[in-house]
């Protein structure tokens, strides 16, 4: 699933692209990805409007529009925003585009199906992201604050990390390198957490978002930007995807579970305590 680090980039690239552009019309393949909107509706509403910037809160690209509407996307696993020219192979997965007054057209791809396409009023909007937590690179994300999140918490540290409604866009890879960083084992209690720690940790998110964001994001599978290039951070991974292999800090070989809620975690059972 697209985290913090590829929304970001897909964001940062449809401003730079988008901005100014007016949508002259909307094609509907896939209605199933819609939410809160009919095709018909969608197409009427979004018919003649301007892109005034496209800009990210935690896992969602967010298209703001000059009739006071925005345009939510929610990538999930296999979604992706492709501005066209794109090759058939993609082509075939478009559940929806735009039509841009520069002759290009904007394609939401989604292989599965499980990402969603929404259009909101700004109160809806407002009311739609309440719920989540913190943004980790804005300035009040402080070692304070994340203190507070984990204080008030006895899950796995990691979880409570990924936990949406307490810090917005990071999901279980960087978690899992955050954690490496800190030197924090993922699977113990947040409450444990000492302060020490917390700021290693605050530091260890921070860190990972930004040099992930520099490279793009991480693809395994999937993400790819709007131009339809993977991103580079795979290479950069101390943890994720490792498990087996030999600690870059230690050396000593990296444990995988799934004893996390269910999803893969990768630790130095040596370096993380």
């Amino acid at each position: 699933m697209p985290e913090l680090p590829e929304t970001e980039t897909i964001a940062r690239d449809l401003d730079r692209e988008l901005r100014g552009r007016r949508i002259l019309d909307v094609a509907v393949r896939r209605a199933d990805v819609l939410r809160e909107v009919t095709p018909q509706e969608l197409r009427r509403r979004l018919r003649g409007t301007d892109v005034v910037r496209v800009w990210r809160r935690a896992k969602l690209v967010v298209l703001d529009l000059g009739n006071t509407e925005r345009l939510v996307v929610q990538p999930r696993f296999t979604g992706a925003l492709l501005l066209s020219p794109i090759p058939p192979d993609e082509a075939q997965y478009s559940t929806l585009d735009l039509s841009l007054d520069d002759g290009r057209r904007l394609h939401y791809r989604d292989i599965r199906r499980l990402g969603t396409v929404s259009l909101m009023g700004k109160e809806r909007f407002a009311a739609y992201t309440s719920g989540l937590g913190a943004e980790p690179l804005d300035q009040g994300f402080t070692p304070a604050h994340l203190s507070g999140i984990l204080r008030g918490s006895t899950q796995a540290v990691k979880k409570v990390l990924m936990d949406q409604r307490r810090l917005a866009g990071v999901g279980n890879i960087y978690a899992n390198e955050a954690c490496w960083r800190a030197g924090v084992d993922p699977s113990r209690s947040a409450d444990s957490i000492g302060a020490d720690e917390v700021a290693a940790l605050h530091e260890g998110i921070v860190s990972v978002l930004r040099e992930s964001i520099a490279a793009r994001g991480t693809s395994f599978r999937d993400f790819i930007d709007p131009s339809g290039s993977a991103g580079g951070f795979v290479t950069s991974l101390a943890v994720y995807g490792r498990g087996g292999q030999p600690c870059v800090r230690c050396g000593a070989r990296l444990v995988e579970t799934h004893a996390i809620d269910g999803r893969s975690t990768v630790l130095c059972a040596r370096c993380q305590r």
